[in-house]
């Protein structure tokens, strides 16, 4: 490799691996915004959190890296501008293209990572980060009992406490019903104080209670029998040791989200998408041959009037006699009304089994054709970014972030409501999921041309010299001159 590329390429990877760090930074702390409330007062360790997070930045990686691909390529290309390294290099009689070639063959590279980025460690990705918070929603709040109120957050148990010392962490005037044996409040348990601690297993809690009572009802001694014995036990320290369910996170099997269809790789996706267009195949075949039966015609054979021998190659209209004199049209009509609703309904019935056939096979393709688009991105963002550098010819992170993010909105815009046009089937999936890159490759193929033939792209003397030109030819003008 010669000394011109290996600066290029150093030139360009300290922008790109600054960016991927800004932009996952960003986009992870927006996915920890959205579910935030999915991880406080659960109790959860460090390791779980980070876990979380780790597995959270691996699912924004799709958007991470054309954004970094756009603003490292803006930012090479403007630094090198900026400081009349690319003007030394193109008066050296180096050609853009030249220039740019290190960077395409490693924008490449980026390509085709970022492909494997979205087939391999994507779908592991949201795998786990499905299971993290299938395990974490099923994992209880801590317990905090208020005072003043009764706390119900303890299965088959109510508390009540009046008070409580912030400084020593007692609590007074406690108050225990136990509804564990499902007969109403038939136990319950007063204290002046008592302590509250959690195993460090959380699977138990111990109520320690001091100087109180116990009121207990007992069994009755007959069906017939209404009344009950009533128990009072004093106690002076007395310690109650309730189970605790789904206080400890508790980490269970990743694979059942495996069949998920953003937890596939390409492989498992054309496996999936082939039975399914196996399945609404059949399907469609079923559907036509009730809706013919349904509509009168029982045999195949009778849509074809070829087969009748008394046909006589026309249809005679000039034999057939008013409608309205048969002595059976107001039958028919209601027959024929009849039909129409037979049709109908099982037209309405064929949407609801398309919707649970059809709705998943669309989106497995969506997501078949998604695994490429990434990579697409990240290609074309290049193209886009490295010529727009060498016209604006500003590099940092002032000028190059603003245009980076125009483009970048306006790509996942339009990458959005494909995706979505293409899950409602308003478009097909290839078109839904490439038409992002099929608008904007124009415009990296418009910029790449001007940056080669050195078009004056944002010079405003050049618009106003075009604006002048285009007024001479304009009749009107002429005319408000003389």
């Amino acid at each position: 490799m010669k000394i011109f590329d290996r600066f290029l390429i150093r030139s360009f990877l300290g922008p790109l691996f600054l960016t991927i760090f800004i932009v996952l930074f960003v986009l992870v702390l927006q996915f920890l915004w959205v579910y935030i409330d999915e991880l406080v007062g659960k109790g959860l360790g460090l390791k779980v959190i980070l876990e979380f997070l780790f597995w959270g930045t691996c699912t924004v990686i799709p958007m991470a890296l054309p954004l970094a691909t756009l603003l490292a390529s803006i930012m090479t290309m403007g630094n090198l501008g900026e400081f009349n390294e690319l003007l030394a290099m193109k008066a050296a009689g180096i050609p853009l293209q030249r220039i740019m070639r290190p960077l395409i063959i490693l924008s490449l590279g980026i390509s085709v990572g970022a492909f494997f980025a979205a087939n391999n460690l994507m779908p592991t990705a949201y795998k786990n980060i499905f299971a993290l918070r299938d395990d974490i929603s099923r994992t209880k709040e801590e317990i905090r009992i208020p005072t003043g109120i009764f706390y119900n957050g303890i299965d088959n148990y109510s508390l009540r406490v009046e008070r409580r010392d912030k400084e020593t962490d007692m609590l007074y005037d406690v108050m225990v019903y136990n509804h564990s044996a499902r007969r109403g409040n038939n136990s319950v348990t007063l204290a002046d104080s008592g302590a509250i601690r959690l195993t460090e297993d959380k699977k138990n809690i111990i109520f320690t209670l001091f100087s109180g009572e116990t009121f207990e009802e007992g069994d009755r001694k007959s069906s017939a029998d209404t009344s009950y014995a009533m128990q009072r036990i004093r106690f002076e320290k007395q310690e109650i040791i309730i189970e605790l369910n789904n206080y400890a996170f508790q980490r269970r099997d990743g694979d059942r989200f495996g069949s998920d269809v953003m937890a596939q790789g390409l492989k498992s996706l054309g496996h999936r998408r082939d039975s399914l267009d196996s399945l609404y195949a059949i399907s469609r075949t079923l559907f036509l041959r009730r809706l013919l039966v349904t509509g009168g015609l029982t045999y195949a054979r009778q849509l074809d009037t070829a087969n009748k021998q008394e046909f006589l190659g026309y249809f005679p209209v000039d034999r057939l006699g008013s409608a309205e004199e048969s002595p059976q049209y107001a039958d028919l009509i209601n027959r024929a009304i009849g039909k129409v609703d037979q049709l109908s309904n099982q037209v309405d019935a064929f949407m609801v089994e398309e919707i649970q056939i059809h709705l998943p096979l669309r989106r497995t393709k969506v997501e078949w054709f998604r695994k490429f688009t990434v990579a697409f991105a990240c290609f074309i963002f290049f193209f886009i970014g490295a010529p727009l550098g060498a016209i604006i010819r500003k590099g940092g992170l002032g000028t190059p972030v603003i245009v980076s993010m125009l483009f970048f909105v306006v790509y996942y815009v339009i990458d959005i409501s494909g995706k979505k046009l293409a899950t409602d089937g308003s478009v097909s999936a290839a078109m839904g999921t490439l038409i992002s890159a099929m608008v904007l490759l124009p415009v990296g193929v418009f910029l790449t041309y001007k940056a080669t033939t050195d078009s004056a792209l944002f010079n405003k003397d050049a618009y106003l010299s075009m604006v002048k030109k285009i007024k001479k030819h304009i009749p009107w003008h002429h005319d408000k001159e003389d």
